[in-house]
């Protein structure tokens, strides 16, 4: 399993939300290393296809798919909660689901 974690610095949940991955694959018991990307240009923003700060990635895939009208850049990203919330970071179950889909 590829886990990739993608961040901008100058959104303030990235930490948080590499804790909360760290947090679900020790519970899941995924022992796959994180590749963490700091994404510092518009140019690689463009390149890795970020939309937002947290991404996560598991095998390629976004943990939350956004629509196809989503427009690379350096920004923070809102998550919409399994209650409808918006958050700055996924919930432990998005990431959990995703893990577990990518599990087998």
């Amino acid at each position: 399993m590829n886990i990739t974690f993608l961040y901008f610095e100058g959104c303030p949940s990235h930490d948080a939300a590499l804790e909360r991955l760290r947090q679900v694959m020790a519970e899941e018991g995924v022992g796959a290393d994180i590749e963490v990307i700091k994404v510092e240009t518009d140019e690689q923003a463009q390149r890795l296809h970020f939309v937002g700060s947290p991404t996560i990635l598991i095998d390629g895939r976004d943990i939350d798919p956004v629509p196809s009208e989503a427009y690379p850049a350096l920004t923070c990203r809102a998550y919409r909660l399994e209650d409808g919330r918006i958050s700055p970071l996924p919930s432990p179950d998005m990431i959990r689901d995703a893990l577990q889909l990518h599990k087998t």
